[in-house]
């Protein structure tokens, strides 16, 4: 019965979708809800996702040239308000710090909402030359926005992130970085977290505030909702008039850096949640997975069994697979729903008969396949096994993004659309910022981005029937 219960505690996604993910988030022991209103806790089994993440990006950031730095957490009322567009955007969002002890501050400080303003401050004195140029500084932290509704992983009061922030001495050397890095966005998702992503640019209307171009990685959700999973924006000259960050080029005139940021957060997390999992709990691509394997003895009361399962352990450890044992005294039902829960990519069940015939099982939690393995050598069989995995899970959700893609030519095959095909549409748009608002006030879907690869519909806008200027992806969102 206890077996049972545990799979039962988690609403079937088909259900009530929310609810799923909220309750795969929980039993799964990813994040908890903490005593702060719209905070959460990472738990272990989240914070280690969060940590393959770390590792694997910024290997890749580095291998660009990127540094990392670590800038304060407050910033000064008047230093945020030196780039209009940009305060403007974020003063909703804001939490302020007016005291100090028991004495009220001078000046208000502002809990980063984002770190644009300090890396403006920094670079306006460490840069003087083109020879000080490019700046190619990145900082993990957490940040803070007052956000009215949350959801672990993907909107919290406080989030942790990466935010990139480089300086460069022309508008083509910071379009280059900006492109570049929603390439490393999209590889990772791809190659890493098997999740496949729309490349495309925001509209004026969804691009960051104070940027002159903001570059998007979109993926889908099993429930068909659109999650922005990394942003990449380029700044222009803008912040570098506001703080005066310039630089003496190479014939000694004085010119303005042009500047980019980029950031991928926690919230990639509920991404992987939301295209892996099913009515069972969390599914791990492996190459993310901070456990690849758990290794469960079968019979474990009986002589040689643990022993046995341990050598196991070790060996596939000493391969470097990331490998766990279950030696604890629940029952292996229990300790295969736990497995099962938390999204661990393959279990291995040893028992006394495998030992015999010196064999183990080996189950696959995407599709529940068994197969019997050699003990002798399993590391190869299991190593493939992970490959296979991997590239079965990014096929699926290949597959599915393919498949929940529509396309309309009028407003009534729109609205059709956002009503009854959950998925992104594509329809052609004329530019106008009141057709953009239109059909998000009449059919709640918004401007996802607007892909590299244009195609034409139509020659008219979806909504108004003017000329049309962009194709676009349109889509309800998280």
């Amino acid at each position: 019965m206890a077996e049972k219960k545990l799979v039962e505690a988690i609403t079937a996604r088909d259900e009530d979708f929310a609810q799923w993910y909220t309750d795969v988030v929980k039993k799964a022991e990813l994040a908890d809800y903490s005593s702060v209103k719209g905070c959460m806790i990472m738990r272990p089994g989240g914070y280690a996702i969060w940590e393959n993440i770390m590792h694997e990006l910024d290997r890749r950031f580095k291998e660009t040239g990127v540094e990392n730095v670590a800038m304060p957490l407050f910033i000064p009322e008047s230093l945020l308000q030196k780039e209009k567009d940009h305060v403007e955007g974020f003063a909703p969002e804001v939490a302020w710090v007016t005291k100090g002890g028991n004495e009220e501050l001078e000046e208000k400080l502002c809990v980063r909402p984002t770190s644009e303003t300090l890396f403006c401050d920094l670079y306006s004195r460490i840069i003087q030359s083109h020879r000080d140029l490019p700046k190619l500084y990145n900082q993990w932290c957490s940040v803070v926005r007052w956000e009215k509704t949350t959801r672990p992983f993907l909107r919290t009061t406080e989030f942790w992130w990466q935010e990139g922030h480089t300086a460069h001495a022309t508008e083509e050397e910071a379009e280059q970085r900006t492109i570049q890095m929603l390439n490393i966005y999209a590889d990772f998702c791809r190659d890493v977290l098997a999740i496949p992503v729309v490349k495309g640019k925001k509209t004026d209307k969804e691009k960051f505030a104070g940027a002159n171009s903001t570059y998007t990685i979109e993926s889908l959700m099993h429930d068909g909702k659109a999650l922005q999973s990394g942003t990449s924006h380029n700044f222009g000259d803008g912040f570098a008039r506001a703080f005066g960050i310039q630089y003496s080029d190479k014939e000694n005139q004085l010119r303005y850096v042009h500047q980019t940021s980029w950031g991928m957060s926690t919230r990639i997390i509920g991404a992987i949640i939301m295209v892996h999992g099913d009515d069972s709990g969390l599914v791990l691509p492996p190459r993310i997975a901070p456990t690849q394997v758990m290794v469960i003895p079968i019979a474990q009361h009986k002589e040689g069994v643990l022993e046995k399962a341990d050598e196991l352990r070790a060996g596939l450890a000493a391969a470097g697979i990331r490998v766990k044992l279950d030696g604890s005294d629940k029952s292996p039902g229990w300790k295969f729903s736990e497995q099962e829960m938390r999204g661990i990519p393959l279990r291995v069940e040893i028992g006394p008969r495998d030992i015999e015939q010196g064999k183990c099982i080996i189950v696959r939690r995407d599709t529940r396949e068994k197969r019997e393995a050699d003990i002798d050598g399993v590391e190869k069989t299991i190593a493939l096994m992970l490959d296979e995995m991997q590239a079965d899970m990014l096929a699926r959700a290949e597959q599915y993004l393919a498949g929940h893609v529509s396309t309309a030519a009028s407003y009534e095959e729109f609205k059709d659309a956002v009503a009854n095909k959950p998925g992104f549409i594509k329809a052609m748009w004329c530019g106008d910022l009141e057709c953009e608002m239109k059909i998000k006030e009449d059919t709640t879907a918004t401007s996802r981005c607007m892909p590299f690869e244009q195609e034409q519909i139509s020659p008219v806008c979806v909504c108004c029937g003017r000329p049309a200027k962009k194709l676009v992806y349109w889509g309800k969102a998280y």
